[in-house]
């Protein structure tokens, strides 16, 4: 009997880890080549699963592709990696048993991170190897991206017509980690083909069974479960799976009532989970009916809560928008601070803008200055949010905390990396990218978590992005904006320029940009300010004639200081010609400085609307 007829006429049972296996065997490093180095004792394992009673034997090929294994230096071996797999798999199993080529999900909370048209081309190269070697079956497993798990799946059904195993993770039960519903997305992998559908590690037994119970028979396909041992805990520096197996045996015939054709398990099971699952359903009839009770429809939509007041976007979308960068003190008298803050809403800026510890120097939490200022002088804050300080748990967390708070307008940012900041040996986490965060944050305002969890209510945050002008390829620079904005930006904030004719450049490069840019200038306050932005901090770059002008200002510090007013008022006369956002960086807490080139800016746009109004009238 062939796989296909087998999953249709019985129930069936997989095989459970073969990296929890390996590491209780003391070897710890890629797997994977472990089928060349150490091929008996992947052997080995591939035969206690046998003699437990699994029907169908994955190879040891979940991350066998050209991805995966360039982490290992081996991603010239792919062919040689997978061919042995399979030969390892099938000299364990009998006439009874199937040998199915498993092929792991790439993608992880990082979409970004490895282009789709790679994963393509990697899929491809180890699908065709698993092909030659005339596997069974197909596994696509531990998939929590849809959009990459229907794309190898349309890459398997036009190379074969073998059966196919397609199995999604989720961080939630019941949903994927982009919000869709497990029904809907196992509903579409039914569609492109798959024979199987199906879930796989993550969750334990417990949150897979409540998963599945919402999940009905399908039309065609039959559904999998392989569930992790249980949640792991971390004992003596490592992850341990503590389940007892008898539990597995009373999971797997939960399993088997929700409809389950093919059990098996994922992390942490052993032989001896795989032998309970088997204990209890092997061979049985699958189930051909099954009542999918109706959903509770409590948390199902969520509450829609929009911002009162206009964000940053819609203003300078508009007309002319000012926003000022203020950033938070280094030292705990935040008098200068308050004070800045309060005569720069007095001069009438849109919002002050906090950096997130820029320069990887360590301040005291925008966030919290950011509450003060809102609730003391009724500004509305900009807060910039790196990726650098904070994990995915932190990010979501600190989001939710900032929608809480009333802060809705935010600036996501990669960050600095530690090792130009104070602490050089700190650790940057990097969990995700700016364009990751700009997707995330916009999840949030649907009101699904970053696991895919609903929020119960959607957050309403208008997300900017960061735009450097400053850069050789400035064409490059323009792409990388057109990407953050499909990845859901609303408007760019840029570095400083410092010359008219590169604000002109800048517009000629960006005028197509369909979301509206802030453009900023930063008053120069000494020669020293100016040689120390041009030559040492990433992203600068003065022109010669402003070096020059500074120069002559010498050490005279007042006089210095209104050379650099008079710099940036001269910007700002070009910048208003040609964007309607601008963006004021106070350098040093000088917020006298940009009080200045603010009210400038307004005197500038209330004499121009006088002078338009004068002509509409002589008209």
């Amino acid at each position: 009997m062939n796989l296909r007829d087998a999953l249709q006429q019985k129930t069936l049972i997989g095989d459970g880890a073969m990296g929890t296996l390996l590491y209780s065997y003391g070897i710890d490093r890629c797997f994977e080549d472990l089928n060349l180095s150490h091929s008996e004792e992947v052997l080995n394992v591939h035969r206690a699963y046998v003699n437990a009673g699994a029907d169908v034997i994955q190879t040891n090929t979940y991350g066998a592709n050209y991805i995966k294994l360039t982490r290992y230096g081996l991603q010239n071996q792919v062919k040689e990696i997978n061919t042995q797999a399979v030969r390892l798999a099938k000299q364990a199993v009998g006439p009874e048993q199937y040998v199915v080529g498993t092929m792991g999900g790439v993608r992880g909370i990082q979409k970004q991170a490895v282009p789709l048209e790679e994963i393509k081309r990697s899929f491809r190269e180890q699908l065709y190897c698993l092909l030659f070697e005339e596997v069974d079956g197909l596994l696509l497993e531990t998939f929590y991206d849809l959009e990459e798990v229907t794309t190898v799946l349309e890459i398997v059904r036009k190379e074969t017509d073998l059966p196919v195993i397609a199995q999604v993770s989720m961080h939630e039960a019941g949903v994927l980690q982009d919000g869709t519903p497990l029904t809907e997305a196992l509903g579409l992998l039914e569609e492109k083909g798959a024979d199987v559908v199906g879930v796989n590690c993550r969750l334990g037994p417990y949150h897979m069974i409540q998963s599945l119970e919402e999940v009905p028979l399908p039309d065609k396909a039959v559904l999998s479960a392989y569930p992790n041992a249980s949640l792991p805990a971390f004992q003596d520096g490592r992850l341990v799976y503590p389940t007892d197996p008898s539990y597995f045996q009373k999971s797997a015939q939960s399993l088997y009532e929700q409809g389950v054709h093919l059990i098996g398990g994922c992390c942490g099971t052993t032989p001896e989970h795989i032998e309970a699952i088997a204990a209890r359903v092997k061979g049985k009839k699958p189930m051909q009916e099954k009542k999918v009770p109706l959903k509770k429809k409590t948390d199902v939509n969520v509450a829609k809560k929009e911002k009162q007041t206009p964000h940053l976007h819609e203003l300078a979308r508009k007309g002319r928008s000012i926003i000022v960068e203020l950033d938070p003190p280094k030292k705990l008298n935040t008098e200068r601070f308050l004070k800045g803050a309060k005569a720069l809403q007095e001069a009438g800026v849109d919002s002050i803008t906090l950096a997130d510890n820029s320069l990887a120097s360590p301040r005291i939490s925008n966030s919290t200055m950011a509450s003060i200022i809102k609730s003391k002088y009724n500004v509305d804050p900009l807060v910039h949010i790196a990726c650098r300080d904070r994990n995915l748990i932190g990010l979501q967390s600190h989001l939710l905390g900032l929608h809480t708070l009333g802060i809705h307008q935010v600036l996501a940012v990669t960050g600095d990396p530690t090792k130009i900041g104070d602490f050089p040996g700190a650790t940057s986490v990097y969990d995700l990218s700016s364009f990751d965060l700009i997707h995330y944050i916009k999840q949030l305002n649907k009101g699904i978590s970053f696991s895919g969890k609903s929020l119960g209510e959607n957050t309403s945050f208008s997300v900017a992005a960061a735009f450097n002008p400053n850069v050789r390829n400035l064409n490059r620079a323009v792409g990388r904006m057109e990407k953050k904005i499909s990845y859901g930006a609303d408007y760019f904030i840029s570095q400083p320029v410092f010359n008219e004719k590169q604000l002109v450049e800048v517009y000629e490069a960006t005028k197509h940009v369909d979301a509206p840019i802030y453009i900023g200038i930063m008053p120069l306050t000494s020669v020293r300010n100016a040689e120390f932005l041009h030559n040492e901090v990433p992203g600068m770059t003065l022109s010669a004639d402003i070096l020059e002008r500074m120069e002559q200002a010498g050490d005279n510090k007042a006089q210095a200081q209104a050379e650099g007013i008079s710099i940036a008022k001269s910007l700002i006369d070009t910048a208003m010609d040609l964007f309607n956002g601008i963006y004021l960086i106070t350098p040093f807490l000088r917020y006298e400085m940009t009080v200045e080139l603010t009210n400038y800016i307004h005197e500038k746009s209330a004499s121009k609307e006088r002078k338009l109004s004068d002509g509409i009238h002589i008209v």
